[in-house]
């Protein structure tokens, strides 16, 4: 008996801005404590990131053609500072690190939104509204925890500021995300 041809393994991808020290270790701390507190892991699984593509599924021919057209993109496109204000939620099972003032992240995204419209159709456009934000507990977030970190976090100031020099993209091996490849921004 014939067997149909299996298709191609796929492997899922995200593309994000990643924070340089001393921004990296002091959102990371915040993500292990909230952690710590809650039991939620999924925002530990990944490190402190703004996602410009969420995960997309994609065969293996993906990652060069990504490679390609994002090194063009990166190519053409200035550094740009971020900026970090406080904390956020959306809903009751998402808590951020909100990004203050959010326009160059804005502008960036839409520029690789574009981009990838024209240069790698793979990517599908979203469909919900850009919220830049970094997140520090998601899905997995016990609804009984969010009455104690609500309070916490709204008392809590937190401030910082980076400049963006690079664009990572990640893949999933199955068990975490891990970095495959920067692109560098034009200084």
């Amino acid at each position: 008996m014939n067997q149909p041809p299996s298709s191609p393994p796929s492997s899922l991808y995200l593309l994000a801005l990643l924070p340089p020290e001393p921004v990296f270790s002091q959102v990371w701390a915040l993500k292990q404590e909230v952690h710590q507190r809650t039991g939620s892991r999924n925002a530990v699984r990944l490190p402190p990131h703004i996602t410009l593509i969420p995960p997309l599924r994609q065969p293996a021919t993906f990652e060069a053609a990504a490679a390609q057209t994002l090194t063009e993109f990166a190519g053409s496109q200035s550094t740009f500072s971020v900026g970090l204000r406080d904390f956020r939620w959306f809903g009751n099972r998402t808590l951020y690190v909100h990004v203050e003032p959010a326009e160059a992240v804005k502008a960036f995204h839409a520029a690789l939104t574009e981009w990838c419209a024209g240069h790698l159709p793979q990517v599908p456009r979203e469909t919900r509204p850009f919220t830049p934000h970094m997140t520090l507990a998601t899905r997995d977030l016990p609804p009984a925890a969010v009455p104690e970190l609500r309070p916490l976090f709204q008392a809590r100031h937190y401030e910082a500021c980076f400049e963006v020099h690079s664009l990572v993209l990640f893949r999933h091996d199955g068990r975490q995300w891990q970095n495959i490849r920067e692109f560098a921004l034009a200084d």
